[in-house]
């Protein structure tokens, strides 16, 4: 490392500069601080760096800046995003950098599930392991950090709004909170698991529920949104995709720079596979990694636009109504990032696959019994990797890391539900149901020795 690059870690994030541009043949800029969502040609903006004066750096002084500042307490960058705060948004001044040190989430080794499988070698990145319990985390940190600054050098701002089919609105209430501004969240009624619904009412969300979809509360919140008064939390905002960005970046640290061959994420209004692909392509071109995964994205089969447009080679798209879905997060039928993933799986040759119903349901119960405890989100990630190694497009020695992106906790009536046999038309392959017994301690025992023989009897 030369003096140079010494100087700049010591400098931090000074002299790096990022910026707001819109996809058109003649791309406008725009401050991070300008309450906009897309450009003049109604295309979503996307947030661009100063990559040339990012590759100053060398690529291996990258990673040691990077590796020096994981699991530390030193402001901000403990946080798994602020930790890479000049390659995500450089803009914001310390004391307004809204954290709860997020990110940093584990890799899981799906050692048993491999096994299941047919795979040597299984990660899950679980993002539900931060503070909310799902990746959104990641991005609302720094949505609200510009927010905080733009309301500190006086913006007009009073309040920050998004629709949600639980995990965002959870996020934004949270930091939100944190940092004291109103927060005002729109959700479908009755789409969403009660643990959903009480962390936006616990942190004191103005919150409010809507008789229909997803689809529906993102029409109202962006007209609520037009004046600036009130600012758009949603996804289509692309400071959201910054932070979300970071969970590729994290990965490939976390695997000593070395990176996977696939990567498998669920997918709804599909910010999250534009975020993953942004990092990834970011850390290519500054030289930290040397090639790029393949990219999956899973989706539900009762709300599969993307997959749909996957089948005629992305030549078509149409919004759809999408069904009422076990995995309801991703419940989505006119995904407002639908450009920007498809660009995304061209360029990483990606793979679009659905899952049904039972299967959603059986992969994320096959799971917890190797020691996860997953959502149903992870079960359609999980379905379709079954799938696509028993097609054989992914083989056994291959590195996977599939994308868990929220929590287990938060859908404790779909797990109660599939275990009780009480899903409807799904059939619970893998169920388990506590056994009611007299307190005798013959039949208790016997019943023990009965019940190891019956389910590890062959292992």
């Amino acid at each position: 490392m030369d003096s140079n690059e010494q100087n700049e870690i010591r400098d931090g994030f000074e002299g790096y500069r990022a910026w707001f541009e819109c996809g058109s043949d003649h791309p406008g800029r725009w401050p991070l601080t300008e309450v906009m969502y897309r450009g003049p040609d109604d295309s979503l903006l996307t947030v661009q760096h100063d990559l040339e004066r990012l590759k100053r750096r060398s690529a291996q002084a990258w990673r040691q800046l990077f590796d020096s500042r994981s699991h530390t307490t030193e402001w901000p960058y403990g946080s798994g995003v602020w930790g890479k705060r000049e390659l995500v948004c450089p803009t914001v001044e310390d004391p307004n950098i809204v954290s709860m040190y997020e990110g940093h989430t584990n890799l899981f080794w799906g050692r048993r599930l491999g096994e299941d499988l047919g795979l040597d070698d299984l990660w899950l990145k679980l993002c539900g392991n931060t503070h909310t319990g799902s990746f959104k985390d990641l991005g609302m940190t720094v949505l609200v950090s510009v927010v905080q600054q733009m309301i500190r050098e006086g913006s007009s701002i009073r309040a920050v709004a998004c629709a949600s089919t639980g995990d965002t609105s959870a996020a934004l209430a949270a930091y939100a909170a944190y940092a004291k501004i109103p927060a005002i969240v729109l959700l479908p009624k009755d789409k969403i698991s009660i643990a959903q619904l009480v962390q936006p009412l616990a942190n004191g969300a103005i919150t409010l529920a809507l008789q229909t979809d997803f689809d529906g509360c993102m029409e109202i919140v962006k007209r609520i949104t037009e004046d600036g008064e009130i600012y758009l939390a949603n996804s289509m905002n692309s400071l959201r995709i910054e932070g979300q960005k970071t969970v590729g970046m994290e990965m490939v640290q976390q695997f000593d720079w070395q990176v996977p061959d696939w990567i498998i994420v669920p997918g709804g209004n599909l910010g999250n596979i534009s975020a993953l692909g942004k990092g990834l392509l970011e850390f290519l071109e500054l030289g930290i990694i040397d090639r790029l995964p393949r990219l999956v994205c899973a989706q539900a089969e009762r709300a599969n636009p993307l997959y749909r447009s996957y089948q005629t080679d992305f030549e078509k798209y149409e919004p759809i109504h999408a069904e009422p879905t076990l995995a309801s997060a991703i419940q989505i039928g006119n995904p407002v990032s639908i450009n920007r993933a498809i660009k995304t799986l061209k360029r990483f040759n990606g793979i679009v696959e659905q899952a049904t119903e039972q299967e959603i349901a059986d992969a994320a119960a096959q799971g917890d019994l190797t020691g996860l405890f997953n959502c149903p989100h992870t079960g359609v990630a999980l379905a379709v990797l079954k799938k696509l190694v028993t097609r054989g497009q992914i083989r056994r020695g291959e590195r996977v890391i599939v994308i868990s992106t929220a929590h287990g906790l938060k859908f404790t009536d779909f797990k109660v539900k599939y275990h009780a046999k009480e899903l409807g038309e799904i059939r619970s392959h893998y169920d388990n149901q506590p056994i009611e017994l007299a307190p005798d301690y013959d039949k208790v025992r016997d019943e023990i020795l009965r019940q190891i023989d019956k389910r590890f009897g062959d292992s």
